[in-house]
């Protein structure tokens, strides 16, 4: 496994009448884009009976980072060509330029990709200039969407996380469908089980717990035969990713906002009294626990030294962990163990997460076989082989999740099943939507690394919600 391919989180934002009726159905509750309505959709044009055979002899061009669901993809795209007559040519690119790819691509207004990954947080910079098509009335046209495809079957926080009205503050779950969850991941606690079990030490309940546990094991686990082992892998690098993993997690535990909204206009709420509480014991968890050189911290480290057996515990995308646990991956597999985290005031496992997500170039020429395309890609049949003959995991659908060929996949990880379970319904994306998302996290990870090193938080964050103030509000 080339775990490098799974680095997303370097984003530079460069950019800010049917010809017949269609036959619509009610698709669940309030999903797939704006009521009833498709606007002059091209999702119009398909009528009579559903038919994956539709487009035959059509080609659709699809961008796709490089990512073991990809891998996935790509294995599987006979099968696609197999069901439907439409063939895919695709480009591949790195993370580290894959988002200036389609950023620059789509803002250009060319139609050169049909389809490509994205991440829900891009719905936010992509979804206002009308750069992605609106899915809904796709999902809402049964000529165009085959009954199998199963609306109900994905997690409904995972399709809601997609689904914006395109104003600045206003919550997930409204308005139209940019983009589809594909794959998707939670923010978790996994451990070292023998250092664990050599120290006589338990997974953190709650945040203070897990600040003390971090610095027992810097302080123990080289005595204990772990040499250079710290307690906890967090990322600090001065990117919007360091905010978004376990940082957000714990900050939405404790009920903390990043902007209240009123009217809709966005304060900055990263000042509050309780927010700058939080900053500060986090800063202190890291310095007790964390990794010596965690300014420069990216996921990628923080998953490396989980599998080089250099962090008893990493607090970050499960994904991060899992790719370290499988058989023969690092020298601590075999002995990494999930657990869903600290609980915040009242029990709260509220969580952020990550969605890779498939969306439609609003530009394109080949709408009606880009749809067959999603769908399918979206669909049962793919999903559940690609987690059960490859590593897509964190299923988007319930059915691929409850599916007993997954579960015994993955049963030999301790804890992961039981952790997924237990956090899948409180996952969500726990920040408020707006486009200037990206300056404003990796503005706020800056804000952190100075109380890391030493500056007042309150200082610090106070001139952090002033800036913002100007910039988002």
């Amino acid at each position: 496994m080339d775990t490098h391919v799974h680095d997303r989180r370097r984003f530079l934002a460069l950019a800010a009448g049917a010809a017949a009726a269609p036959l619509l159905t009610a698709c669940g509750a309030g999903f797939g884009g704006n009521d009833d309505k498709s606007d002059g959709s091209a999702a119009d044009d398909v009528t009579g009976s559903f038919d994956w055979k539709r487009e035959k002899g059509t080609t659709v061009k699809a961008l796709l980072n490089k990512h073991p669901y990809t891998d996935a993809l790509i294995a599987d795209l006979k099968s696609f060509t197999a069901k439907t007559g439409i063939e895919v040519e695709y480009d591949v690119f790195p993370e580290d330029n894959y988002f200036d790819k389609l950023t620059v691509d789509l803002s250009s207004g060319r139609a050169s990709y049909d389809v490509f990954m994205l991440g829900a947080y891009m719905v936010w910079q992509y979804g206002p200039p009308n750069w992605l098509e609106d899915l809904g009335p796709w999902m809402r046209n049964s000529s165009a969407t085959g009954a199998e495809w199963d609306q109900a079957d994905f997690f409904p926080n995972l399709l809601q996380a997609d689904q914006w009205s395109l104003k600045a503050g206003a919550p997930l779950g409204q308005g139209g469908q940019y983009a589809l969850p594909w794959g998707w991941e939670t923010n978790v606690v996994a451990y070292n089980t023998e250092v664990f079990r050599k120290l006589g030490v338990k997974p953190a309940e709650t945040f203070d717990e897990l600040t003390e546990l971090a610095g027992t094991i810097k302080r123990k686990a080289p005595g204990a035969g772990f040499d250079g082992m710290y307690g906890i892998a967090v990322r600090g690098s001065r990117s919007w990713a360091t905010i978004h993993p376990g940082f957000m997690t714990m900050y939405a535990r404790n009920g903390l906002k990043d902007f209240t909204v009123d009217g809709g206009k966005l304060t900055p709420a990263m000042n509050s009294p309780e927010a700058v509480a939080f900053t500060e014991d986090w800063a202190r968890m890291v310095k007790r626990g964390g990794p010596p050189s965690w300014t420069s911290y990216t996921w990628y480290q923080c998953s490396s030294d989980l599998g080089a057996k250099k962090a008893g515990m990493l607090f970050d995308a499960d994904t991060a962990a899992y790719f370290q646990a499988v058989k023969g991956a690092s020298p601590a597999s075999g002995k990494i163990a999930f657990h869903p985290g600290p609980q915040g005031p009242g029990g709260s496992l509220a969580t952020n997460m990550w969605i890779w997500s498939l969306g439609m170039n609003a530009k394109s020429k080949k709408k009606s076989a880009s749809w067959l395309f999603l769908q399918w890609a979206t669909g049962k049949e793919h999903l559940r082989k690609s987690a059960i003959t490859h590593n897509h995991i964190d299923p988007v659908r319930k059915s691929v999740a409850d599916d007993a060929a997954y579960k015994d996949k993955m049963r030999h990880l301790p804890g992961f099943l039981e952790t997924f379970e237990k956090v899948v319904d409180q996952t969500k994306i726990q920040f408020t939507p707006q486009a200037q998302f990206f300056d404003a996290t990796t503005s706020w990870a800056s804000a952190l690394q100075e109380i890391y090193g030493g500056k007042g938080a309150k200082p610090v964050l106070d001139g952090l919600a002033d800036d913002l103030a100007g910039k988002v509000g």
